[in-house]
């Protein structure tokens, strides 16, 4: 996490802190009945939020948040909010790696078993996810606490993060993170000159190799920073699915950035590198392959994910990796732990997600 970043997420957990003391300080009177069906003072206000499923009464300054994906998850931590709950990707594996500040939350099952139990026993007073999640048990979930979805997930990360923000109450925070993100894609357009590379994302999952094209969370960044795709990527569409030996070829670039979903055993990804088609990639002739974070670039989904994001974009697009040829092997790096998903809950267990 970037120096930047690292301040201002202190600042709001200090800010939050303040907030709660002075809640617990008020006194009897402060629940009066206020204008517009709304309670005064800080410990009974409440603020209508209108969502996915419909609209819910959510508190001025929730203060035990549960959330139930890792976009959801990035977003209360940019915030400074740290949830009392939240759900793995994939049970036995933790939260993600690159988001800081993680030690005390509770796990509450995983993203497409969440336990209703645990849930209710951590009494939240605001529940978050989307639809294309949870939809199923938005009921249940609504009777533990007021409730927020989002429509999906991936590709509408950032409108997502500004419906976290507005049901956390932290509007004014997130508009300086949307600012800080916007300033740096800027300045990583302006520094990328004239004839930037094609950059090429596969992602090897049990089961299924994946070549990804514009209509999830990474591509909308690629975007964002004036990265081209190659022709078979440069697609209004989520991705090729499924992938043969045979769509090897689609996978070049000038560039191409790999990651792992899960056990690399479980994936093709030894027996994609070791095909003579992969072999013959232009990127992989040239030395400009790089396995990154799958947290970062496939299941992060926020803005705190994207700033990890940019950050290898700046390594091996403008920084000293940048002109790498001397090497056909594939680089193994990665500048901060796993990131993205596809919209739907894949039977192999694997996340799924517009990102």
């Amino acid at each position: 996490m970037s120096e930047r970043l690292s301040r201002r997420l202190g600042a709001a957990l200090l800010l939050a802190a303040s907030l709660s003391l002075a809640a617990c300080g008020g006194g009897e009177d402060s629940g009066e009945e206020g204008a517009g069906g709304e309670t005064t003072g800080d410990a009974g206000q409440t603020r209508t939020v209108e969502h996915a499923m419909g609209s819910s009464e959510v508190p001025a300054e929730p203060e035990r948040v549960v959330v139930l994906d890792t976009g959801e998850l990035d977003s209360a931590l940019t915030l400074g909010v740290t949830p009392v709950g939240a759900t793995e990707a994939v049970a036995g594996e933790g939260l993600p790696e690159y988001l800081e500040g993680t030690e005390d939350i509770e796990l509450v099952g995983t993203i497409e078993e969440p336990n209703l139990e645990t849930i209710s026993t951590l009494e939240p007073d605001l529940i978050l996810s989307s639809s294309l999640r949870h939809e199923a048990i938005y009921d249940q979930l609504s009777g533990i606490a007021p409730t927020v979805f989002t429509e999906q997930t991936g590709v509408t990360w950032r409108e997502n993060f500004d419906k976290h923000a507005e049901a956390l109450g932290r509007e004014d925070e997130a508009e300086e993170v949307v600012s800080e993100y916007e300033q740096a894609t800027a300045d990583f357009q302006e520094r990328l000159g004239e004839d930037p590379p094609t950059v090429s994302v596969v992602r090897f999952i049990a089961d299924d190799t994946r070549i990804y094209q514009k209509e999830n969370f990474i591509g909308t960044i690629l975007e964002d920073v004036g990265l081209p795709r190659p022709e078979s990527q440069d697609v209004e569409d989520f991705a090729l699915l499924n992938v043969s030996a045979e769509a090897i070829p689609d996978m070049d670039g000038d560039v191409i950035f790999t990651t792992v979903y899960g056990e690399e055993s479980d994936t093709a990804k030894a027996q994609v590198e070791s095909d003579p088609l992969w072999q013959n990639l232009r990127a992989v002739q040239q030395g400009r392959v790089y396995e990154v974070s799958d947290d970062l670039w496939m299941l992060g989904l926020g803005y705190t994910a994207a700033e990890g994001v940019l950050a290898d974009l700046e390594r091996y697009i403008l920084g000293s990796e940048a002109t790498t040829t001397d090497s056909a092997q594939t680089t193994m790096e990665t500048t901060a732990p796993p990131a993205e998903t596809t919209g739907v809950l894949e039977t192999t267990g694997a996340l799924e997600t517009t990102n």
